[in-house]
């Protein structure tokens, strides 16, 4: 069996890291969730991705049996060290690149690259009983790549705490340090996720292309660069039927009629 399955809920599509107990990163695990994001872009019925896991783990981060399998390798395991580290970080930019919303949906421990997960995701969503870490710290192996997802979601001096101690934080630290948006109980997750997912699956899937593309593209930027990018992405959205349609709605006092152009 695959270590991730998707699941069709309407406009959502599920995607559900399912390789316990630790839902690592393995070099499967990865590939796999590659290919039903790659599925999801391609999919105009599909309008919102969830990104959630089975178990008492959402994920664990690498899997350190298949990195230490590699130092057996006659280059110490540097080729496919390598190898993981590009198909790692292809995933994480194609979660923030990907055309459609992606919401984590945490129901336990996240730590390492499965914490780089839910920093990358652009919404996310945490039970009481999640825990988030970069640990790699306690085992000689600083989390420098899960730290390019977290230093571009929460400030410096909080990303720096859970890099450089290694410890776990509780969902309501996460949540003040702005690594998740809301913390529920347990039993309450797929219901509010589900409400997140559907509220947003109910807009133009085109206005929101343009702006998760927009945001991470002018959050890179100055100011003043920022702001004639943006202003040029607005003119563009001002252009797109979609615009004239949801603009005509609101002063027609009527529900607006998506054609996604």
């Amino acid at each position: 069996m695959e270590p991730a399955r998707a699941e069709r809920d309407g406009p959502v599509l599920r995607i559900v890291l399912d390789s316990p107990p630790a839902n690592a990163l393995s070099m499967e695990m990865i590939a796999t969730l590659r290919r039903h994001l790659a599925t999801a872009g391609d999919d105009a019925s599909v309008r919102v991705v969830v990104i959630a896991a089975e178990g008492k783990v959402f994920s664990a981060g690498h899997d350190l049996k298949e990195i230490t399998a590699h130092r057996a390798d006659a280059d110490r395991g540097r080729a496919w060290f390598e190898e993981l580290m590009t198909a790692c970080g292809a995933l994480m930019q194609e979660i923030v690149r990907h055309p459609k919303p992606v919401i984590a949906a945490v129901a336990g421990v996240a730590s390492a690259a499965g914490c780089q997960i839910v920093a990358s995701c652009d919404l996310a969503i945490a039970t009481t009983e999640a825990t988030f870490a970069t640990p790699g710290v306690n085992i000689g192996l600083f989390c420098s790549t899960p730290m390019v997802a977290l230093s571009r979601n929460i400030s410096h001096k909080h990303a720096m705490e859970m890099l450089l101690t290694g410890e776990m934080i509780e969902a309501t630290a996460a949540r003040e340090f702005g690594l998740v948006n809301r913390v529920v109980p347990p039993e309450y997750l797929d219901q509010i996720v589900g409400k997140y997912a559907q509220t947003i699956a109910s807009k133009s899937a085109m206005t929101l292309k343009i702006g998760k593309e927009a945001f991470y593209a002018q959050a890179e930027m100055g100011l003043s660069d920022a702001y004639e990018y943006a202003g040029r992405v607005m003119v563009e959205n001002m252009l797109a039927r979609d615009a004239a349609e949801g603009i005509g709605a609101f002063v027609e006092k009527r529900k607006p009629e998506w054609t996604d152009e």
